[in-house]
């Protein structure tokens, strides 16, 4: 193939046509007209052989032959950008724009507040959007299609699309209030003999304990199932309800004193429970931007420290 007989302009055009999934939407998003967007789906359907883009209930939907492309067009494009500007220098205090980060309240309740900070005084002119938090996969796919520039989660594996950092590593630990029963000679038995508090975005019933137990072949009890770390303190404080929960997540007592937690009473599971890194993700058409890269520094910074 000639590339000289090709406007490589197209593959920037068609990398916003398959994020988006929309015509209007990608024209807005690099502003172009609708009718320059449409000429320009024609000449990409011209020169790939396929319609990219079908109508289907509810809107548009790629074609296998687009979704086939959507990952070489991403590696593509971001080698594209390195080669031409490999080590773009961009002063962040000048910068006017919005970056759209999704996290669950554990990491956001320890993160937002510094983070707001950092930005006011040396980027301003970034505006932070911290969206609702549906899931892992769902930050992933919306990355993907552009609608979101970051991500703080557990991803375990993310192809080649994405680039990833760990932030940090995190353990388990067993809470209930001070004086719970349970408290006293503490072990599994005892554990298992209480109703447990799960924490789920989703609404799941199961979760990495229950995986443990199954090997033991015990099971314990789920009494209530919350979306939020920030509701298992007070669900703890008047009941006898036990969590598990990420060590950072517990509530520091007064004074800060080293170990010391408000009102709980903490100890290591009785299982063993394998602890998880928390990561932050980006897309790789996120690469060279510098607001969305500065954002995420300060953000492992934060959450590192």
């Amino acid at each position: 193939m000639n590339l000289r007989s090709i406007d490589l302009n197209l593959l920037v055009v068609l990398q916003a046509l398959l994020d988006e999934a929309h015509v209007t939407r990608a024209a807005e998003r690099l502003g172009l007209s609708q009718p320059a967007m449409s000429n320009a789906l024609e000449r990409c359907r011209h020169l790939f052989g396929d319609p990219l883009l079908e109508r289907a209930r509810g809107g548009m939907r790629l074609t296998p032959k687009a979704e086939a492309l959507r990952e070489p067009l991403t590696r593509l494009l971001a080698d594209a950008a390195r080669v031409i500007d490999p080590h773009p220098q961009v002063d962040v205090a000048t910068l006017r724009q919005t970056v759209r980060i999704v996290m669950a309240d554990y990491p956001a309740v320890m993160v937002v507040g510094p983070l707001h900070a950092r930005l006011a005084a040396s980027a301003p002119g970034i505006a932070l959007v911290v969206e609702p938090w549906h899931g892992a996969a769902d930050a992933l796919d919306a990355m993907a299609r552009g609608r979101l520039d970051l991500a703080v989660s557990v991803f375990p594996v993310v192809d080649a699309s994405f680039h990833r950092e760990e932030l940090l590593r995190e353990e388990y630990a067993v809470c209930m209030r001070a004086g719970h029963p349970a408290a006293q000679d503490f072990n599994l038995d005892r554990w298992l003999q209480y109703p447990h508090v799960l924490v789920s975005g989703r609404g799941e019933t199961r979760g990495a304990l229950d995986q443990a137990l199954l090997a033991l072949q015990r099971t314990r009890r789920v009494g209530v199932v919350v979306p939020s770390f920030l509701l298992v303190p007070p669900l703890l404080a008047s009941s006898d309800l036990i969590a598990m929960v990420p060590r950072r997540c517990l509530p520091v007592a007064a004074g800060g004193d080293d170990g010391a937690f408000a009102g709980l009473a903490v100890f290591e599971p009785p299982v063993a429970v394998e602890g998880f890194a928390l990561h932050v993700a980006w897309h790789a058409r996120r690469q060279q931007d510098a607001g969305v890269r500065f954002v995420a520094g300060v953000v492992a910074e934060l959450l590192r420290g």
